[in-house]
C-alpha cells in the first residue's frame, strides 16, 4: 500500500462550520463518512431594532469548543487537515493589536439600508454589478462599511483590519490573516473575475487591500495550527489550515452539486439555491459567487424568509413557542397534509423580509392571498412551504433562463429537508426529482472535502467530492399534482407585481 492510499485509509479531516447560530466541528473519513462530531452555540444581539451583532470571540470560543469535543474522540494525530465554512456577509473590525473595534456586524443587520443608495450611485451600479457578480442590495458588507464609515468614523479609521468569519478565525487558528476566494467574494468588496480587492470599490470607501485579509485559492493551505491555538482545540501543533468557502458555496461542493443540471437547495432559516457553471455572468436573476472549488461560479439564488417564514407564524401568529413546544411543527405537518395540494386556494407569498432577486426590491412585503372563512392554520401553514417553493421554480427558471442550461434535479439540504411534506411539494411545484444526500451537514463536508485536496487525498475537488459524497433518497414529480401546481403557479407569478402598485 503506497503512502498516500495508507493516509487516506488512516486520516481524517475536519470540516469546520461556523453559521450564524453555532460552529460545527466534524472529522471525517477518506469516504466522507462521519468519525466524530460536536457543536456549539454563538449568541447574537439585538441591540436596536434592525441590528443584529455578536461577539468574534464567541466565534472563536465555540469553535475551539467544538474542535477540542472532537479531538477528545478521535486521535488528534490523524487529522491531515482543517478547512472552514463560514457565515457570510458578516464582519469584524480590527485594530493595530488585532483587537475588534467594534462588535461584529451579522449579515441579518438592516441598518446599512440608508447607505445602498447613496454608495451604489458614487461608484455605479452596474460597475457593482460587473465587477462583484453582486445585484444592489443590502446583504454584501460592502454597503455595512459604507454605514460605518458615515456613522461610526472614528472606529472605521482605527480599523486595522476588516475581517471576514473565515479569517478571524483562520487567524486564532494560525496567526495569518487570509482567506478564501468563496468567502470573501460575498463581502461585495471582491472582484469576482480577477480574483482580487477590487480597487474600484476599496477607493470609494477609502480603504486599500492592506487592511483587508489575503484572499486565496480554496483548497490552499493557508497557515498551520500554533501551539496556543493547539491548548485551545486539541489539535497537533503544525496541522495544516486550507481555504474553505462561505457557507452556501461550501454547501453546494458537500453534495457535489458541480453540474449545471444541479442545484443545491438549502431549506433553511433563509432559503439559498445554487447552480454550478465554469463561465462568469452576471445577471439580475443571480447573484454570481466564487464556487468553492478550483474553477467556476455559483448562480446563486436567495429568499431571506426561509424556514424564518414559518418560525414567525408559529411565534408571532400562532403565539406559541417552539421550544416549550416542540410537537407543534409535527403537529402541523400533519394538519397541513391534510389541506391537500394547494392549501385550499391560499397563496404565500414570502416576502417577508423584502425581495432579493430577480426583483431586488428591499421594500417588498409578504402576504397570504385567497383567505376564506373557512381556512384554518393548517391551509395557512401549508401555503407557506409552497410558497417557498413556488419561489424556487420561478428563481430556477430565471437562472436556467438567463444561462441558457436547465435544472433537472434539486438536492436539499437544512433543517428543512427533514420534512417529507416540503420535500414532495418541491418536486411536484418544480418538476424536478428532489434527492436527499447522505451528509445533512453539506457546508461542513464541503468544507471537509476541501481539506482532502489540501491534504493532497485527490487532485480536483471533483474527485474528491465524488469520492466523499453520496444520496440516499429520490423524490419524483407527481405528475396530477404537477398539473394542479402548474396553475396556481400562474397565479403565483403575477402576486408581487399586483401587490406593489398597491403597497402602502
Amino acid at each position: 500500500m503506497s503512502r498516500k492510499a495508507r493516509a487516506e485509509k488512516d486520516g481524517l479531516v475536519i470540516g469546520l462550520d461556523s453559521s450564524t447560530t453555532a460552529a460545527k466541528a466534524i472529522a471525517f473519513d477518506a469516504k466522507g463518512r462521519i468519525v466524530s462530531r460536536a457543536s456549539r452555540s454563538i449568541p447574537m444581539f439585538c441591540p436596536v431594532p434592525g441590528a443584529y451583532e455578536q461577539d468574534p470571540e464567541d466565534w472563536w470560543a465555540s469553535a475551539a469548543g467544538a474542535l477540542s469535543a472532537v479531538c477528545r474522540e478521535i486521535d488528534p494525530s490523524r487529522v491531515r487537515a482543517l478547512a472552514i465554512s463560514n457565515q457570510r456577509e458578516t464582519f469584524v473590525p480590527l485594530d493595530g493589536s488585532g483587537r475588534p473595534v467594534r462588535p461584529a456586524i451579522v449579515w441579518l443587520d438592516e441598518r446599512c439600508r440608508e447607505t445602498v443608495g447613496p454608495f451604489s450611485r458614487a461608484v455605479g451600479p452596474e460597475v457593482l454589478h460587473r465587477v462583484t457578480g453582486k445585484p444592489v442590495d443590502y446583504a454584501p458588507v460592502v454597503y455595512r462599511l459604507a454605514w460605518m464609515k458615515k456613522r461610526e468614523p472614528g472606529r472605521f479609521r482605527g480599523t486595522a483590519m476588516f475581517c471576514d468569519v473565515q479569517s478571524w478565525l483562520v487567524h486564532r487558528l494560525t496567526g495569518v490573516f487570509a482567506t478564501s476566494w468563496a468567502a470573501a467574494d460575498p463581502l461585495g468588496l471582491f472582484d469576482t473575475r480577477r480574483k482580487v480587492w477590487s480597487p474600484v470599490i476599496l477607493s470609494a470607501l477609502g480603504l486599500s487591500a492592506d487592511r483587508l485579509p489575503a484572499a486565496v485559492r480554496p483548497g490552499t493551505i493557508i497557515g498551520r495550527v500554533t501551539m496556543e491555538a493547539s491548548k485551545r482545540t486539541g489539535l497537533r501543533p503544525g496541522t495544516p489550515v486550507a481555504a474553505g468557502g462561505g457557507d452556501g458555496q461550501a454547501a453546494g461542493l458537500g453534495v457535489n452539486a458541480l453540474s449545471p443540471s444541479v442545484a443545491y437547495v438549502n431549506l433553511g432559516t433563509a432559503v439559498v439555491a445554487g447552480v454550478y457553471n465554469r463561465r462568469y455572468r452576471v445577471h439580475r436573476a443571480f447573484r454570481t459567487m466564487v464556487a468553492c472549488c478550483e474553477d467556476g461560479y455559483v448562480y446563486e439564488c436567495s429568499l431571506r424568509a426561509g424556514t424564518f417564514s414559518t418560525d414567525w407564524f408559529i411565534r408571532n401568529i400562532l403565539r406559541l413557542d417552539p421550544r416549550r413546544n416542540p410537537e407543534i411543527y409535527a403537529t402541523l405537518e400533519r394538519e397541513a397534509e391534510r389541506a391537500g395540494t394547494g392549501s385550499g386556494g391560499v397563496l404565500y407569498l414570502p416576502y417577508l423580509c423584502g425581495a432579493m432577486n430577480p426583483h431586488w426590491d428591499m421594500d417588498a412585503a409578504g402576504a397570504f392571498v385567497g383567505l376564506r372563512a373557512y381556512h384554518h392554520r393548517g391551509h395557512l401553514y401549508r401555503s407557506m412551504l409552497e410558497g417557498i417553493a413556488f419561489e424556487q421554480r420561478f428563481a430556477l427558471e430565471a437562472v436556467g433562463k438567463a444561462a441558457g442550461t436547465r435544472v433537472r434535479e434539486c438536492v436539499v439540504i437544512g433543517g428543512g429537508a427533514s420534512s417529507v411534506l416540503w420535500r414532495h411539494i418541491l418536486a411536484d411545484v418544480t418538476g424536478k426529482t428532489v434527492r436527499v444526500p447522505r451528509s445533512g451537514d453539506a457546508s461542513a463536508l464541503g468544507a471537509a472535502i476541501a481539506a482532502a485536496v489540501a491534504a493532497g487525498w485527490h487532485k480536483t475537488f471533483r474527485q474528491a467530492a465524488k469520492a466523499m459524497t453520496g444520496m440516499v433518497q429520490s423524490v419524483v414529480p407527481d405528475p396530477k399534482k404537477r398539473r394542479e401546481y402548474d396553475m396556481l403557479y400562474r397565479a403565483y407569478v403575477r402576486m408581487h407585481p399586483a401587490l406593489k402598485r398597491i403597497r402602502l
